[in-house]
């Protein structure tokens, strides 16, 4: 089979990458080591807030904008829910980074939005316990993504397109050969003249003549009984994330019939994917409860169910999207540091466009690899 690209690694950005470029018309090879959607990496556990108004920073509103009509377009095309609306609260002291940093991109973009202050947002969700000088940036577009039913669909239309996908495959290793690429798997190997590696917490490795400087963290994820679940309804209850203290957070989900779902993010202990304790242990739960305890107490029921994933992150928590420092013809897109999954449909088509030689539509600037002082390239490739 003559192809056009090789994929490595078909998660939320692998699998998105897919399908742009199979629906581009190009011949496509995609590999992995599991069988996506799977719970071995950073893009499982039911559900993933996606939102507008980001608190991160404003340069990220446009490209969001674009995941958001690129989800709907989906769900068109695939008759599936991928997305469930239920608007979205950020919450904190008024002068904190998440309330400021969300009106700074929602005054820059001109979104709809409203400020609560504590007595509109008791009024309006009583099950919250705020002190009075807590405020909320409201935004009626947020709500949730099903990451693995997003996964599978763009691994399906992917196939549908031409695809061929192959699963429990991994990568052993790559290498320039003539002008191609070589990838060498325990099943074989194959050539392309174009390669994008998708592979997040098992990026570094794959890459490791770059010394990129991402670091791999556990998150973990608890579902909640609540005293009563017909106030917590995604008909009335938000996604919602909390700044209880200086720049550390908790984050949210209304009951979806299996039990609130809650995190603290970006807390977890460092690990890589061979070392990381994928069973919840027991103090584990105690930090979240408390902070239910606190400001959510009728959620804070019996514990329904745990989950834990990997956010590899980068220094700067911005994402890596850029060629190889060597070649062209090889893009890197995946570190998202715990909060890529919402754009991957976007994500996945500038790596198509990026990779076929078309003008992408957003700045990928922010996010190149020479932001980072430390990278190295021992190799040399034509």
């Amino acid at each position: 089979m003559s192809l056009d690209v090789i994929i490595i690694g078909l998660g939320a950005m692998g699998s998105a990458a897919a399908y742009h470029l199979a629906k581009s018309g190009a011949r496509v090879l995609g590999l992995d080591r599991f069988a996506p959607p799977h719970a071995f990496g950073s893009s499982h556990g039911e559900s993933r807030i996606i939102r507008e108004a980001y608190f991160e920073h404003p340069l990220y509103v446009p490209l969001v904008q674009h995941a958001y009509e690129l989800w709907r377009e989906l769900e068109q095309e695939t008759g599936e829910k991928l997305f469930l609306q239920t608007g979205g609260l950020m919450i904190g002291p008024a002068e904190g980074a998440l309330v400021q940093g969300a009106l700074l991109s929602a005054r820059t973009h001109h979104l709809q939005y409203d400020v609560l202050d504590a007595a509109a947002l008791h009024r309006d969700y009583p099950v919250f316990h705020l002190a009075a000088d807590t405020v909320a940036v409201r935004e009626p577009r947020a709500g949730i993504l099903f990451p693995e039913k997003c996964i599978a669909a763009h691994l399906r239309r992917a196939q549908a397109h031409g695809a061929d996908l192959r699963f429990s495959e991994p990568v052993f290793s790559w290498q320039q050969k003539g002008e191609t690429f070589e990838v060498k798997t325990g099943h074989g190997s194959y050539d392309a003249p174009r390669l994008a590696f998708t592979a997040g917490a098992w990026l570094a490795n794959l890459l490791a003549e770059l010394g990129l400087p991402l670091k791999s963290a556990r998150q973990a994820l608890f579902w909640f009984d609540s005293a009563a679940p017909e106030k917590f309804d995604p008909r009335h209850f938000p996604i919602f994330i909390f700044e209880h203290e200086p720049e550390r957070y908790f984050y949210g989900f209304p009951d979806l019939g299996n039990g609130l779902k809650i995190a603290i993010h970006h807390e977890g202990e460092a690990a890589t994917p061979e070392t990381l304790q994928r069973e919840i242990r027991a103090h584990e739960e105690q930090p979240v409860r408390d902070l239910l305890h606190r400001y959510l107490p009728a959620a804070a029921g019996a514990l329904r169910q745990a989950a834990v994933c990997l956010y590899t992150n980068t220094p700067d928590s911005h994402f890596l999207i850029d060629f190889h420092p060597a070649s062209s013809r090889i893009l890197l897109a995946s570190p998202c540091s715990g909060h890529g999954f919402k754009f991957s449909s976007a994500i996945g088509e500038l790596i198509a466009q990026s990779l076929l030689g078309r003008q992408t539509r957003f700045d990928l600037a922010p996010f190149r690899l020479q932001r980072f002082a430390q990278i190295k390239l021992l190799i040399v490739l034509p």
